[in-house]
This record gives C-alpha cells, sequence and structure tokens, in this order.
C-alpha cells in the first residue's frame, strides 16, 4: 500500500494560504533486543518528533507513521510484548483506559462517523511489528475508501503527521 501525502490539501481546503512541505523527523536507532518502538519511546527526542501523543506510567499512545487515514493512532504497553496474555493486570488495565482516552481525543478532534479499534496478534493476523503489541484506533467515515485505495492500492493524506499530531495532542483528554 502506497501512501501519497497531500498534507497541504487540509490547509487549502480550510482556506490557508501554505506550501506543501514534509514532516521531518529524527532518524530513530534500534539496538539490538530493542524493538522499534521501545526505541522510539527512549529515544529521547521530543514527543512531537517521535509522535507521541500521551505517556501513561505503563502504557503509551503515539500516531502511526503510516495511517490508513489522518488521525490513525496506537497504544501499547511500553514493556515489548507479543500478546494480550503477556500483559500483567496493570498493564492491561492502562492499555484499555489508554484505548478510551484515544478514542475520546479522536472523537473530539475529528468528529467521525464510526472508529475503528483493534490488535493484529502475531504476523499471521497481519501484525506489521509482530514484537510489541500495540491497539489501533482510528476514525472512519462513510465513502472513505474510494478508487485511488481499490484499484491504484494507495491512500491519499489530506493532513500531514505533524498536523495530526498537533490536533490529537491538543484534543487529548486530561487523566
Amino acid at each position: 500500500m502506497e501512501h501519497l501525502w497531500a498534507g497541504w490539501r487540509s490547509a487549502y481546503v480550510q482556506g490557508a494560504d501554505v506550501q506543501a512541505g514534509h514532516d521531518e523527523r529524527p532518524a530513530i536507532e534500534v539496538d539490538d533486543g530493542q524493538t522499534l518502538f521501545e526505541a522510539i519511546l527512549y529515544s529521547g527526542y521530543p514527543d512531537r518528533d517521535t509522535l507521541i501523543l500521551w505517556r501513561g506510567e505503563r502504557v503509551f499512545a503515539m500516531l502511526n507513521a503510516f495511517p490508513y487515514t489522518s488521525g490513525h493512532l496506537m497504544v501499547l504497553p511500553m514493556r515489548a510484548v507479543e500478546q494480550l496474555t503477556e500483559l500483567d493486570d496493570t498493564e492491561h488495565a492502562e492499555l484499555w483506559h489508554g484505548v478510551r482516552l484515544a478514542t475520546r481525543a479522536v472523537e473530539a478532534a475529528y468528529a467521525p462517523q464510526g472508529i475503528n479499534i483493534g490488535a493484529n496478534l502475531g504476523r499471521g493476523a497481519g501484525a506489521g511489528i509482530p514484537d510489541h503489541l500495540h491497539v489501533h484506533v482510528l476514525p472512519r467515515w462513510n465513502g472513505d475508501t474510494n478508487f485511488m485505495t481499490a484499484i491504484a492500492n494507495t491512500r491519499v493524506m489530506p493532513e500531514s503527521l505533524s498536523s495530526t499530531w498537533e490536533r490529537l495532542h491538543a484534543a487529548w483528554p486530561n487523566t
């Protein structure tokens, strides 16, 4: 699936006079024995640069860098586990609390007509990063799948990741 970034599109539609730009994020080094998400979480870079929206005690939320729609985020434990059954009770409770907070933020920021929430556990289930459990939360609208997705295997993203981060960060419920 290709992503056609048209981040300038939402500003254009809203009447702003802006030039197209690309999100620039720091390169994250993944050390041996570390998952990509652990490397991002402990990178030392500001949350805005790493797309982290929220940090709980044992769980955090971040944008999906390759989203299906604008507003697509993930909630995941700080500790890398592959399966839900590997979470302790505190992590499990905080994970679903984080999913609820993420849902509220998506609703407030995007007013979608629906929301998909799900986890792909294992490569066989479609997990792109199977070594670190993550729950997807993404807004959906009637008709948000179009010919670009169906025929060209491409998604058009009307909003930059930095704009998405700003919207969701501002909408994140105070805990």
